[in-house]
């Protein structure tokens, strides 16, 4: 960036490019225009009164912008996934994946936990790949019911499982800074599909087993 009215850092980290990943880059992240953002950071703290010239505020519409730009941008990753050759048919669960997102309504991060779990049929997912589908739609501008069923769609195409499960349980900055100011109130949301949802036992099984790992 090279307007005067912007200043750049050294110990700036540069604006994340997009990268490529197999599951598709969450809608937010092919659009952002570094430069842009930066001006527009820069309307946004006058317009609330603040003087862009002053010497501890004239890099921040660089960092609001840059931080922006990597909160909204997924780390590159391939879902790898493995022939169930054992025949495991029992629930495989990841608890309390910790995660954040920012709300589309303020613009206000969600923080909190997600139980994530497949009942596997041909094909089996690397575990570290189950927090990474987590990761990959936060970094989005987002609701929580909406990443919800993301993740569990997702699950639910690559791998063909006899039936998934996604619990988030988040606190939201719009509710506990403003607004209400409700701090410490977690908002629950659950996708299930296939066994997971319509088998009892396995349903019980998978809520059981998620209901101990929240955020405390």
């Amino acid at each position: 960036m090279t307007d005067a009215s912007i200043d750049v850092y050294a110990d700036d980290p540069p604006i994340a490019a997009v990268p490529s990943c197999d599951v598709g880059a969450p809608r937010t992240a092919a659009r952002i225009d570094a430069v842009a953002a930066a001006h527009a950071a820069r309307d946004l703290l006058i317009a609330l009164g603040v003087d862009p010239t002053a010497e501890n505020v004239r890099g921040t519409p660089r960092r609001m912008a840059a931080a922006y730009a990597e909160l909204l941008t997924p780390r590159p990753f391939e879902l790898t996934t493995f022939a169930n050759e054992d025949g495991y048919d029992e629930l495989v669960i990841a608890r309390s994946i910790p995660f954040h997102s920012l709300c589309m309504h303020h613009v206000l991060p969600f923080v909190g936990v997600a139980h994530v779990a497949y009942l596997p049929g041909e094909r089996i997912a690397g575990l570290s790949k189950l927090a990474r589908v987590v990761e990959h739609f936060a970094r989005d501008l987002q609701l929580q019911e909406r990443l919800t069923q993301q993740i569990a769609a997702l699950l639910q195409e690559r791998l063909d499982p006899k039936g998934v499960g996604v619990v988030l349980e988040a606190e939201h900055m719009c509710m506990a800074l403003r607004g209400v100011q409700t701090s410490g109130t977690r908002t629950v949301t659950s996708a299930l599909h296939g066994a997971v949802r319509d088998d009892p036992r396995t349903r019980q099984e998978f809520l059981s087993l998620t209901a101990t790992g929240g955020m405390g």
